[in-house]
């Protein structure tokens, strides 16, 4: 990789935003709800990234979103879904749900378990134009079409499989074995969000490098491509290429 001016803007677990409403425990990595610092209102167009554990048969009743597209990966556990386009059902692990808030939509999110605790990724990315028609989407992954490789989960274009997001943004998910090294190029002036979902990585772009753990994210500018070696336990990433 180029040794060059690429900057690696670390966002440790411990210093995000966290709130426990008894029912919710969250932690917001950008500004949200009642969590507001100025230094973090978002990286790019990626607005919200939340890790919510969400307790058995509690959830988020219907409420209005716009103008946002909004990719829900849960982790462990089940969401019940339902929204005012007509997007219902239940997203377990191994699969993505992609729903483009546009014109103004609806909706609610329960866990759909009474007895075990719901843990997910909410991701916020601002689209390419307001007023967009809304739509809903989802998708499966196993875990072992993530196994060794960064997947493309959600892209402009849906291609791969992926789903369709109204924004110039891909979001790669991937599981690495312990010690694996994996290569991600990223194209001229265009910049990275990595969020560790699990395990361990030493994440080096363009000279500089960062150890990060479950639950850290990292900004990167200025690099030709991200490489990432996992820890003696492995792990699981999300990967933003950004505008």
């Amino acid at each position: 990789m180029t040794q060059s001016t690429a900057t690696i803007l670390p966002r440790p677990a411990a210093e995000r935003g966290h709130l426990n409403f008894g029912w919710l425990k969250t932690w917001h990595t950008f500004s949200f709800g009642e969590y507001h610092d100025e230094a973090w209102m978002g990286f790019r167009g990626l607005r919200v990234i939340n890790e919510d554990i969400v307790a058995a048969g509690a959830g988020f009743p219907p409420h209005p979103h716009r103008d946002m597209e909004i990719v829900t990966i849960p982790l462990a556990g089940a969401i019940a879904h339902q929204d005012s386009t007509g997007g219902k059902g239940v997203i377990r692990r191994g699969e993505v749900q992609r729903m483009s808030a546009g014109t103004g939509v609806t909706h609610s999110e329960f866990n759909a378990s009474k007895t075990e605790a719901l843990h997910l990724y909410q991701i916020w990315l601002l689209p390419r134009q307001r007023g967009i028609t809304p739509g809903y989407e989802q998708k499966a992954f196993a875990d072992a079409d993530l196994a060794g490789r960064l997947r493309l989960v959600a892209a402009p274009d849906g291609r791969e499989g992926s789903v369709t997001i109204q924004t110039d943004a891909e979001l790669r998910h991937g599981i690495l074995t312990p010690g694996q090294t994996l290569r991600q190029p990223i194209a001229a002036g265009r910049h990275a969000w990595v969020q560790v979902v699990a395990g361990a990585v030493t994440l080096r772009a363009g000279g500089a490098s960062l150890a990060m753990s479950a639950s850290d994210g990292a900004g990167v500018s200025g690099a030709e491509a991200l490489e990432f070696t996992a820890g003696p336990a492995g792990a699981e990433l999300l990967v933003f290429d950004l505008a």
